[in-house]
């Protein structure tokens, strides 16, 4: 361990409790949402953000455990480019549920920037919220030149480490004496709340984040519903990195899992091909807002996007609400993930707030 990473290590407040979730009726894991805050065709980013906050309620009310929001830009059809702005807001119109980023893409930002932004949602929501970090841009590199400016240009996931460690001086406030940052403070900051400062997870799509979570002995939340191939690898990884520390006695690894219920199977087929084409449309230099359901069924797929769709659906859990439970609880076998964090890519809201609604009843969770 290099000594970035273990001031980081040594630096981070017992958090346990505030990562492990309550399994709430029949689900074998703590059940939770990642809201991208998409933006179909003919809707806006405010009716969008309406949703979101609408979903936030709903998960809430119906037991899910945490609702995290993603770090993207330059896609019209993802309006979370400003997770600590949204994040305000859900705090704002909630009462308990747990807010987070998932993530904040940490070589796009200062990290007193973050260490700032993220002390004031605690001081909003205190004991609420969580500090999800990636390594990746979240856009492209022309987007990410934009978002780093010339000074931070060279700089990027190889340097995710150091750029960890100084964040989490800023949130602890205890940079040594005579370090150049040690007279500069994150405000607010743990002496100005309650609860210290939110938990850090790290996120990844790869071994690396996978690796340096264990090290550190971090929680670590993995993106299946977009890197599947590279999930039990990954958790594997970090289990087999896991060292004890203050923050956990044991690894704790969350997935993120694309899933979508509808009250028939034709339905949700039809929703997750509306995700499925954007994804295509992404892919191929081509980002928009997401297409409706009639839209993509009428569009002629070349061959190699069929592939890409076939592969893309196969690994989305999505039909009726008892297959999407069985599709859950498989995935959790498979990997065991020690909580499922769900993200449903369709084109309308309403169809996103149903199919919640349709998990929750499906396991039995409070608040029907």
């Amino acid at each position: 361990m290099d000594d970035a990473s273990r001031d980081t290590q040594d630096a981070i407040p017992e958090t346990a409790d505030a990562i492990r979730g309550t399994v709430a009726g029949t689900a074998p894991v703590p059940l939770s949402v990642l809201d991208l805050v998409t933006v179909g065709s003919g809707s806006t980013a405010t009716r969008s953000l309406e949703t979101s906050v609408a979903l936030a309620r709903l998960a809430e009310r119906r037991g899910y455990h945490r609702h995290w929001v993603a770090e993207h830009h330059s896609m019209p059809g993802v309006a979370s480019s400003s997770p600590a702005v949204i994040l305000a807001h859900l705090a704002a119109h909630t009462e308990r549920i747990r807010l987070g980023s998932g993530g904040v893409m940490l070589p796009n930002h200062a990290p007193l920037v973050i260490a700032e932004q993220f002390g004031t949602l605690e001081a909003l929501a205190p004991g609420r919220v969580d500090l999800g970090l990636g390594r990746a841009p979240g856009t492209d590199g022309a987007t990410a030149a934009a978002l780093r400016r010339t000074d931070r240009l060279n700089e990027g996931a190889d340097d995710f480490p150091q750029q960890l460690a100084e964040l989490t001086r800023f949130l602890d406030d205890d940079f040594p004496d005579g370090h150049p940052y040690s007279r500069i403070h994150a405000v607010p900051g743990p002496v100005q709340g309650p609860t210290g400062r939110p938990p850090v997870w790290l996120l990844g799509s790869s071994g690396f984040s996978a690796r340096l979570a264990g090290v550190l002995g971090l929680p670590f939340a993995f993106a299946h519903h977009f890197s599947a191939q590279n999930t039990i690898p990954a958790l594997d990884l970090y289990r087999e990195s896991f060292r004890p520390s203050a923050v956990l006695d044991a690894p704790y690894a969350l997935i993120g899992v694309a899933a979508l219920a509808s009250d028939e199977e034709r339905e949700a087929r039809r929703q997750v091909l509306s995700g499925a084409l954007s994804m295509v449309r992404l892919r191929t230099g081509r980002p928009g807002l997401v297409p409706t359901p009639e839209e993509a069924e009428a569009y002629q797929y070349s061959p190699t996007e069929q592939e890409f769709v076939n592969t893309w659906l196969s690994n989305i859990v999505h039909g009726t609400p008892d297959a999407v439970r069985e599709g859950l609880n498989d995935l959790q076998k498979r990997t065991g993930a020690d909580e499922l964090m769900i993200t449903a890519n369709a084109h309308g809201g309403e169809a996103r707030l149903r199919s919640y609604e349709l998990i929750a009843d499906a396991y039995g969770l409070p608040g029907a």
